[in-house]
């Protein structure tokens, strides 16, 4: 499983205090931070804003750099067709393809700087050089 009853249980405490939002298409949540709906092995991203310019955390849109370069879709999909559109849509809201995070890159902690600790990674500088 990969959430327990504790965090449905806490997703709906949220939902009833008035925490949680939905959008269906765009829409800016904070101040240099937009999310984006795009279906795929599940649905929406968010972009932030960055020293380095717009960065797009794909999550799920994008399980890692070659699902996207390649065009080569994560096995499990929600909507494929909507998937290999959403490659498009992350090249075009990132500022370089360098600023396109997938959900599951191994590589992060090897090209981005390490925070205030060590398992902390500064994504908001860009890559390392």
């Amino acid at each position: 499983m990969p959430f327990t009853a504790d965090h449905v249980c806490e997703a709906v405490k949220r939902l009833y205090a008035g925490n949680p939002f939905f959008h269906d298409d765009e829409a800016q949540v904070a101040e240099r931070v937009t999310v984006h709906c795009i279906s795929g092995h599940s649905r929406g991203l968010q972009c932030v804003q960055t020293a380095a310019g717009w960065l797009v955390l794909a999550f799920a849109a994008a399980h890692y750099n070659k699902n996207f370069e390649a065009r080569k879709p994560f096995p499990i999909v929600v909507d494929l067709q909507n998937m290999i559109d959403g490659f498009d849509t992350l090249y075009r809201l990132a500022s370089s393809p360098d600023l396109i995070i997938p959900g599951h890159k191994p590589l992060v902690r090897e090209n981005f700087p390490s925070g205030k600790a060590e398992h902390i990674m500064r994504l908001d500088q860009g890559r390392k050089l």
